[in-house]
């Protein structure tokens, strides 16, 4: 009997673990992720097999993991998000059943479960995701497949800093059990030019679902850094600005920023990636703030400079106004059928002519000085998305225009200039006959900036106890 009991009560908190109650309703369908998988295979040369692995865990500290980022292109292709998985797309139908896919996933475990979450397990991968073939991960090593038949087997680029344990089924045994079923050499980069030739196809254009998401992401984005113009003052932190989208971001439901988030105040923001945020005040400086949520995988991506007192100087609303006449002239030129490279072409000049009308540099080669990265890349899954950069603009393509100027100290100009960044960053949708500003609802013109820096924010309102 106390046997019975034990079971009994193991397989009642094995069934709760993967219950959830409460989720967001918004996530993408399975019949997205299938129709995906369709467009995949129907670029796929004839005979042909595609290996798409997860991404690996990486360690945050000891034995601690970071918090699990899915691979974009699995979860495109299957809407799976656990590490410790390899799925196979097929060109014709396999084998007696004539399955065109296979999905291997992470084994349940109550055990496991309990300490690091629920797991779909086999089950769950074919009743939430709509896979009818599915293993778990140690049953590819058994496998029968044989590889040598395929005129072409595409993949990405293999990682080969795995950790391992000792299973012999977690992504480093998958790997090697791939490469040894296939003879495969980590170096060989057809497989790879072809695969991100398919993803790049497939990705730089959105669909109905991903232009919602899309939106979502950019608009809760938007609320973020229109509540910290409002809310930001001399004494406050960059700290506690990042702090503040963090915040804002997790209140409408995003999971995540698309990167890290880049919140740097004069000198801070004339580094490019700038990511300490530790700046304890921002004095009567330029507070440059890079930030976007990740909405359910979806990255945003916006920048917005504002004055930290709530007023442009002369020299710093001149390099803003810049910027921002670079940025207007882009906007121009976002219709289908424009060269992509030619965006960030005009940003350029407009800058270079700029700059040598304010004195900052007399030759236009110079210009990379201070105006040093690319106007424009696409956006979606991972904020620097997949898509074909040498192509020219497509309707339900979604790319940042941002240029921007930057002008550390001791730079070879007049140093009233000096510790002046600015740069202006938006999400745009290429419209059949034009383009959308997904992140309009943030104020770009100097004066609408000012104008919102003078209202007051819930944050300024907040009080904690002083430690």
């Amino acid at each position: 009997m106390k046997q019975f009991l034990l079971l009994f009560v193991f397989i009642i908190s094995f069934s709760g673990i993967h219950s959830q109650e409460n989720l967001p309703t918004d996530f993408l369908s399975k019949e997205f992720h299938k129709g995906r998988r369709e467009a995949f295979r129907n670029l796929m040369p004839a005979n042909s097999v595609a290996v798409v692995f997860s991404y690996p865990e990486r360690v945050f500290s000891k034995d601690i993991n970071y918090t699990y980022h899915a691979n974009p292109d699995l979860y495109y292709l299957t809407g799976y998000k656990e590490p410790d998985a390899v799925l196979l797309l097929f060109k014709e139908p396999q084998g007696d059943e004539k399955y065109t896919e296979v999905l291997f996933v992470r084994e349940r475990n109550a055990t496991q479960e309990t300490w690091t979450g629920r797991r779909l397990g086999v089950e769950g991968a074919k009743s939430k995701l709509g896979f009818t073939t599915v293993y778990n991960g140690k049953d590819f090593n058994a496998f029968v497949i044989d590889f040598k038949k395929f005129d072409k087997i595409i993949y990405d680029k293999i990682p080969t800093d795995l950790g391992k344990n000792k299973s012999g089924f977690d992504l480093f045994g998958l790997i090697e059990s791939f490469k040894s079923k296939a003879s495969i050499k980590t170096d060989d980069e057809a497989p790879v030019l072809l695969f991100n030739t398919i993803t790049n196809s497939l990705r730089e254009i959105k669909t109905p679902e991903e232009i919602d998401l899309m939106r979502k992401s950019v608009k809760l984005s938007c609320i973020a850094h229109n509540e910290v113009m409002k809310a930001v003052g001399p004494d406050m932190s960059e700290n506690e600005a990042d702090g503040i989208h963090r915040y804002i971001h997790r209140h409408y439901g995003a999971e995540d920023e698309g990167y890290p988030p880049i919140v740097g105040a004069g000198a801070n923001g004339c580094i490019l990636h700038y990511g300490e945020n530790n700046a304890t005040q921002m004095d009567n400086q330029l507070l440059l703030m890079d930030v976007g949520s990740e909405y359910h995988g979806y990255s945003a991506d916006v920048t917005r400079t504002v004055p930290a007192n709530g007023k442009f100087s002369e020299e710093q609303k001149a390099i803003y106004q810049l910027v921002y006449e670079a940025q207007e002239e882009v906007f121009k030129i976002c219709k289908v059928g424009t060269p992509f490279q030619d965006l960030n072409k005009k940003a350029r000049e407009v800058i270079t002519a700029g700059l040598i009308k304010l004195g900052i540099i007399t030759d236009p080669k110079d210009v990379r000085i201070y105006y040093p990265h690319s106007c424009s890349h696409f956006l979606g899954l991972d904020v620097h998305d997949k898509g074909n950069y040498m192509s020219t603009l497509k309707e339900n393509m979604i790319f940042t225009v941002e240029p921007g100027i930057y002008i550390p100290a001791n730079s070879k100009c007049d140093k009233k200039w000096w510790n002046i960044g600015v740069r202006i960053e938006d999400d745009i949708l290429i419209t059949k006959n034009s383009y959308e500003n997904l992140s309009a609802e943030s104020p770009r013109k100097w004066q609408d900036v000012e104008a919102l820096a003078k209202q007051k924010s819930t944050f300024n309102e907040m009080k904690f106890p002083k430690i």
